[in-house]
């Protein structure tokens, strides 16, 4: 497919740092494929679309999230049906590179500093699917500045895009939808039992697509995500930690320790006096 290359000034002034679009795209392919002198988040908000991007063609729905980079190339065909609406949020080269960094340990090499050959996908579960439409809808009414922008990709890479995305965006749609609903309370606090049954296959299949895609087990994996999800308590909760152990899911606290200590090489005890603070109590301070 040919290709041209858009310019971000064609959409936005000067003094602008991005540009918002809620639309809904054409049913077919465009003649011309399009890369870009800037980057892009997109969003799939309803239906379904065809995406091809650098050579290769997806099937996107709703609740996918794309980081799109300068030399990518891609054009869209919407479900002849359903069709498909989409946000799209372009911003500057600038901005991106300096998000990269100054924030190099949780974006070099990620999101839209992704290296690979095709653009990093993230499948969003339900309530991060909601989050992003939230974050992604404010920018329709925002003032276009680069602290609006930078404000919305940090929420992006920090509060909604899920970390594990990267790491299982070509196995099965099946897994990746089970890594998503594993980050939800409900699914983690069963442990590996929930996240094969989040799964919907035999017991020995997702173990066995586990090993190959994440190189663990599924117990491994959930009790990461159990054990990252207590370290935010301890930081933020007066619960006692046998009720936080409770609360991810732990009902042996002996289990509870050994695993935390392992992941954070100090106890639950020391973790929550080094890292929890009074705000109102300047002696507490380090």
């Amino acid at each position: 497919m040919q290709s041209e290359t858009f310019h971000l000034d064609s959409y936005i002034a000067a003094s602008e740092a991005f540009h918002y679009a809620r639309k809904n795209l054409a049913r077919r392919f465009p003649q011309k494929a399009h890369d870009h002198d800037f980057y892009e988040v997109f969003l799939i908000v309803d239906g379904r679309t065809a995406h091809w991007i650098n050579g290769v063609t997806q099937m996107l729905e709703p609740g996918q999230l794309v980081f799109m980079r300068p030399a990518d190339t891609h054009a869209f065909r919407a479900d002849r049906l359903q069709g498909c609406e989409i946000i799209n949020i372009m911003f500057r080269t600038e901005s991106a590179d300096h998000l990269i960094k100054r924030y190099s340990d949780t974006l070099a090499g990620r999101f839209f500093a992704s290296k690979s050959d095709i653009p990093e996908l993230h499948t969003l579960g339900p309530t991060r699917f909601k989050r992003a439409l939230n974050v992604a809808s404010q920018l329709q009414t925002a003032d276009r500045s680069l602290a609006r922008i930078e404000e919305f990709l940090l929420t992006l890479t920090n509060r909604v895009a899920v970390p594990e995305t990267r790491a299982v965006r070509t196995a099965p749609r099946w897994f990746s939808a089970a890594c998503n609903a594993a980050q939800h309370p409900e699914v983690f606090r069963d442990g590996a039992a929930g996240f094969i049954a989040a799964a919907g296959r035999s017991h020995e299949h997702v173990c066995r697509t586990c090993k190959d895609v994440l190189g663990v087990t599924p117990t491994d994996y959930i009790n990461r995500i159990r054990i990252d999800h207590a370290a935010q308590l301890l930081r933020t909760e007066d619960s006692s930690i046998e009720a936080i152990a409770a609360t991810c899911g732990f009902q042996n606290t002996s289990y509870f320790y050994r695993l935390f200590e392992r992941a954070y090489q100090t106890t639950p005890r020391r973790y929550r006096t080094e890292h929890q603070r009074d705000p109102f109590d300047a002696s507490d301070a380090p």
